[in-house]
This record gives C-alpha cells, sequence and structure tokens, in this order.
C-alpha cells in the first residue's frame, strides 16, 4: 500500500504540474478575455505571485499535515470507525466502492466547507483572497490564503475520522479534483454544447467564471470544487448568458498593493476595504 500511495502521489505532482502547462498554453492561444493586451509582461507577474503562494501552501501541506492525514486514516482504519468503515464492515462492499464513496463524501465536505467561506465574515477574510483575483486563470486555482489552507486542512482530520478514508482515497480524490479546478479556473472558453454537457457531471468554466464575479449573487453562488450537481441539489447553481460580460474580482481590492504577494498574505488583517475606492465589503457588515 505504501507502494501505491507513493505511486499516486507522484502521478498527483504530474499531473498537477501537466495541467497546468496544458492550460497556460491554452490560454496564451486562445483566451477567453484577453486580460493582459497592453501590458503582456504583467501575465508572467500574475501567474508568479499566484504560483508563490500555491507554492508555500503546498510546502506546509507537504511539512505539517500529510504526515497527520495519514496517521489519522491508518488509526480510523485500525479501529474501524468512520462511516465508510461501519458500512464496509456491515456490507462488505469491494474496494472500489469504498474509493467512490469516499470521493463523492469529500467532494460533498468540499462543497459545504466553500460555502460557509462565503457565509461566515471570518472565514471570508481569508477565502476572498481567491476572488480579489481581477484576473482569473490557470493559476488562480493555486491562489488561497494559507490559513484557509491550515483551516481546512486541520478540519480534514476531523473528516478523515468521521468518514473512514483511506489516505490514498485522498489522494485520489486531491488528484481529480485539483484537475477540475485548474480547468474551471483557466481562462479558456468552451463550444456551448460542450460545456452544457460537461457540466451536468463537473464544474466547467462557463459554470465557475460566475462564481468569481464582483456581482455578490453570482459571487455566492456555483459552490462546487469537482461534481456540479452539489450546486443543484444545494439550489446555489447559476449561470450568466454572456459570460463575456461578467467582471473578476471584488471591488475595493484592484491596487497592486492588493495584488502582491504581501498585499494577500496581509488581506485577511485589513478592517475595511484597503483601496477606499467603494463601499464595505457587505460581508464585512452586520
Amino acid at each position: 500500500m505504501a507502494a501505491l500511495l507513493d505511486v499516486m502521489q507522484q502521478g498527483q505532482t504530474l499531473a498537477m504540474l501537466g495541467g497546468l502547462v496544458l492550460l497556460l498554453v491554452w490560454e496564451h492561444a486562445h483566451p477567453f478575455f484577453d486580460f493582459f493586451r497592453s501590458a503582456p509582461g504583467e501575465r508572467g507577474r500574475h501567474a508568479v505571485r499566484n504560483l508563490l503562494l500555491g507554492g508555500l501552501n503546498a510546502g506546509m501541506i507537504s511539512v505539517v499535515f500529510v504526515s497527520l492525514w495519514g496517521a489519522a486514516a491508518i488509526w480510523a482504519e485500525q479501529q474501524g470507525i468512520g462511516l465508510l468503515h461501519a458500512v464496509d464492515a456491515w456490507a462488505g462492499w469491494p474496494i472500489w466502492v469504498h474509493a467512490a464513496g469516499a470521493v463523492l463524501l469529500l467532494d460533498a465536505w468540499t462543497y459545504v466547507w466553500h460555502r460557509i467561506n462565503h457565509q461566515i465574515p471570518f472565514l471570508w477574510r481569508f477565502h476572498r483572497v481567491h476572488h480579489h483575483d481581477p484576473h482569473m486563470d490557470v493559476t488562480t486555482a493555486s491562489r488561497f490564503h494559507t490559513g484557509e489552507i491550515v483551516l481546512s486542512s486541520t478540519l480534514r482530520l476531523g473528516i478523515i475520522l468521521l468518514l473512514g478514508i483511506y489516505l490514498w482515497e485522498l489522494v485520489l480524490y486531491e488528484t481529480l479534483m485539483f484537475a477540475v479546478v485548474q480547468f474551471h479556473h483557466a481562462n479558456i472558453s468552451l463550444p456551448d454544447p460542450v460545456d452544457r454537457a460537461l457540466r451536468a457531471v463537473i464544474v466547467t468554466p462557463n459554470m465557475h467564471k460566475v462564481h468569481h464575479s464582483r456581482f455578490q449573487p453570482e459571487t455566492d453562488s456555483n459552490f462546487s470544487a469537482l461534481f456540479s450537481f452539489w450546486d443543484r441539489l444545494g439550489r446555489t447553481f447559476r449561470l450568466n448568458d454572456d459570460p463575456s460580460t461578467i467582471r473578476f474580482g471584488l471591488d475595493g481590492w484592484d491596487a497592486d498593493r492588493d495584488q502582491s504577494l504581501a498585499g494577500m498574505l496581509r488581506a485577511p488583517l485589513r478592517r475595511v476595504e484597503p483601496s477606499g475606492e467603494n463601499e464595505p465589503d457587505p460581508k464585512e457588515q452586520g
């Protein structure tokens, strides 16, 4: 099992890097929004900032949390605790059913956690770093505040115990989920029939562009990460008939200092909109 896990983790890294390169090339060749036409060098700076933050988070996870997740998964298996282990002991189902259940349940939790991050002001302070990128592209998939990653990674320990997840199932889910997350953040467009067919199952670029809109009713929709049907079940599914009219980012967070790595890391400490250009963030009120 250790050998399988090593192979899966290597595959996860290769899939992430391969997807990043492929989508960067696609964005360069056929961008949906031509953000950087007047300043081509800014595209590289934008990517470096986002990927540096993502690399910082990945390093922290590998050093601090992977061993903790593994220990929690092993203990849950040995003790036979967790929903999936309990059902497995009762029904004796094959391992692939256990894995499919793990992927579905982990993705359901990701939907719930994402939705909570939009509803609780303290959590939104961290999560808005992902949203105040005015030039969403594939690198935005890596742009999350380290505080949000620490919180979600800590809660994942409890999820592993509650659900009875094997560590290799977590790696499998992360590989599938992040591949789709990179895909739907990419600054690309698919033919409408293709996007429509895909979003019956997974989150697509047209669907996720709505989520990164500055218009709050659109921002607070389409919370799914991998499978799109959670938004339909949760009544948070929303489309925009003309995605080209969507403006990404958050009002008041467009200044260069807010888009720097230091600015992103400082963002949760701001009690008012840093640029002072708009009314306070509605999530900060009440």
